[in-house]
């Protein structure tokens, strides 16, 4: 007689990062396993906590006057195949759902990556982002400030989706997400599968394992590029659909940006979008419609000075010759992650010896994140507040 046994985390985990690593670099790493809660330490005066796992990283606390709540959502679009994984037969998403809540206490704090999802990006961060370390970070030990389960304040609120950079899982847009909610709206955060790093599934699914990796390889080409803003485009409406939502605002980091400023020219559902520094035109140098033809709804362009080059100065040049409610803005001695939760952890993994001095200002600039990451939220909070204000 033969056994069979379910597969276990660990092994979950071990084939989506083969699958990954064979796409990215021919060979699998080593696996170093995640440290439980229970093995973390005090943080010491030279740096962030230790734990088993490797250096505990710290997310900035949100500032608004509410509690956050957090809800995980998976969405099945029966009307779509996935594009990467034909196999699957259906397009899945994976969305947190962020709203205000009157108080936190008695719900845990969610980890910022489920633990199958830090198994497999402690494998692969540093393959995806070539200045993040290949071992001496814990991603398992990294807590948000949402709290799981808590129960949303009564009533209706606007809604934001966010939509995250290539390569990058929702997980990486935490922070701001989270200072979103704490100040009134409710955030809806958008894993976009195939181009994520990761995303972890609540089961299988014929075609697909529990935790799916980025089929996205360094060398991309200009139809992978095509195919990537248009299923998001698609992701970011069908969230619309399968929420009910109506009048919402999007914002979105490199090709999330492209992807939210491209929805809002084609959805009338979106009220606002803010665009984080991604392109308004394809690989070829073809405008984008929404580059091409212009907005007469709020769109905010902000960048970075550490990122700024001719193909995002032509193409946002051109949006903005139109005119309309299109503003751009740009932070100094910043780079194209200090959009992201980067901001925060890569001056962390910095002070820790884990990434070079060259490697945190090529992610996030110089700009230490006392400054950049409130100024991030700033930015964005301000632009909502005016054209999608949420009540107090």
């Amino acid at each position: 007689m033969t056994s069979h046994h379910a597969p276990t985390r660990r092994t979950v985990a071990r084939g989506a990062l083969a699958g990954a690593a064979g796409l990215l670099l021919g060979a699998a790493p080593a696996l170093t396993a995640p440290a439980a809660a229970s093995d973390l330490t005090a943080p010491t005066a030279s740096g962030p906590a230790v734990a088993s796992g490797g250096r505990v990283l710290r997310l900035p606390a949100p500032t608004g006057p509410y509690a956050v709540g957090a809800t995980v959502r998976h969405l099945v679009d029966p009307s779509r195949n996935d594009p990467w994984a034909p196999e699957i037969g259906v397009r899945e998403l994976m969305v947190t759902v962020l709203r205000p809540t009157a108080t936190g206490r008695g719900f845990p704090r969610m980890p910022q990556l489920t633990p199958g999802a830090a198994e497999v990006f402690t494998a692969l961060a540093h393959l995806i982002r070539p200045h993040l370390p290949a071992a001496g970070a814990d991603w398992a030990a990294t807590l948000t400030h949402a709290r799981t389960g808590a129960p949303p304040l009564p009533g209706r609120r606007p809604v934001l989706l966010y939509s995250p950079g290539g390569g990058d899982s929702r997980a990486m847009g935490s922070s701001l997400a989270i200072d979103l909610a704490s100040h009134g709206w409710t955030v809806v955060t958008v894993d976009h599968p195939g181009d994520a790093s990761e995303v972890e599934f609540p089961d299988e699914r014929p075609g697909r394992d529990p935790i799916r990796t980025t089929v996205l390889r360094p060398d991309m080409d200009a139809g992978t590029f095509r195919t990537m803003i248009d299923t998001r485009v698609a992701d970011l409406r069908f969230v619309l659909d399968a929420l009910g939502l109506d009048r919402v605002g999007l914002y979105g980091h490199s090709v999330g940006g492209t992807a939210v400023a491209q929805a809002l020219h084609e959805d009338p559902r979106v009220a606002a979008a803010v665009n984080l520094e991604g392109y308004l035109d394809r690989m070829d140098g073809t405008l984008l419609p929404v580059a091409r033809e212009g907005t007469d709804r709020p769109l905010l362009l902000a960048g970075t000075d550490g990122f700024r080059d001719d193909r995002l100065d032509r193409s946002w040049s051109a949006l903005l010759a139109h005119g309309g409610p299109v503003a751009r803005r740009q932070l100094a001695d910043s780079d194209h992650w200090v959009f992201t939760d980067y901001a925060a952890l890569v001056p962390q993994l910095q002070a820790a010896g884990l990434t070079t001095d060259a490697g945190r200002a090529e992610m996030v600039g110089t700009l230490d994140p006392s400054v950049s990451v409130p100024a991030v939220r700033k930015l964005v909070r301000s632009f909502f507040a005016r054209h999608l204000p949420a009540p107090r």
